[in-house]
């Protein structure tokens, strides 16, 4: 992952839930965002068979899906990290490339929220976050040392539909 200056202000996000099957979708495209890179997909399967889905457009993200899952942990006082940049998540690659792709990957999935669900974060391996982008006015990412995605967490999340 690499991390760009934002381009102007951020884009907003929105969300929907899937009331049939509980998914909860955040998309957020980035105004006059530039089309260079990979489209597609990355998919994070938990280890407890949770999944989150990276939608790429053009080579930067521009939504996540949850589409199964874990069990999420509540924090009576969860909040997002104070200090935060403005930027822009590009998936890099060897070359430019541009093209469809799909990378599916496992790792260690965490889901913690704040007591109304209103705060999502979704913590991923076991190496701590060394900072944190936000990257659309509602959702922020958590980045290694290495550039390693470590989080990511989703913000004035709408409730479950009754």
């Amino acid at each position: 992952m690499q991390v760009e200056p934002a381009n102007g202000e951020l884009a907003p996000v929105e969300y929907r839930w899937d009331t049939d099957t509980a998914i909860l979708i955040a998309t957020f495209r980035e105004p006059g965002g530039q089309a260079n890179g990979v489209t597609g997909s990355i998919e994070l399967s938990g280890n407890d068979g949770s999944w989150l889905i990276l939608d790429l457009q053009g080579g930067s993200l521009g939504g996540v899906e949850v589409a199964v899952w874990p069990d999420v942990t509540h924090v009576t006082s969860l909040c997002p990290p104070a200090d935060v940049e403005a930027g822009r998540l590009v998936v890099a690659t060897k070359r430019e490339q541009s093209g469809v792709a799909l990378l599916q990957m496992e790792a260690t999935l965490v889901a913690e929220s704040d007591q109304d669900e209103r705060v999502i974060h979704f913590r991923i391996g076991s190496t701590p976050a060394a900072r944190t982008v936000r990257i659309a006015r509602d959702v922020l990412i958590d980045l290694s040392e290495h550039q390693t995605l470590r989080g990511i967490w989703m913000l004035n999340v709408p409730r479950f539909p009754d």
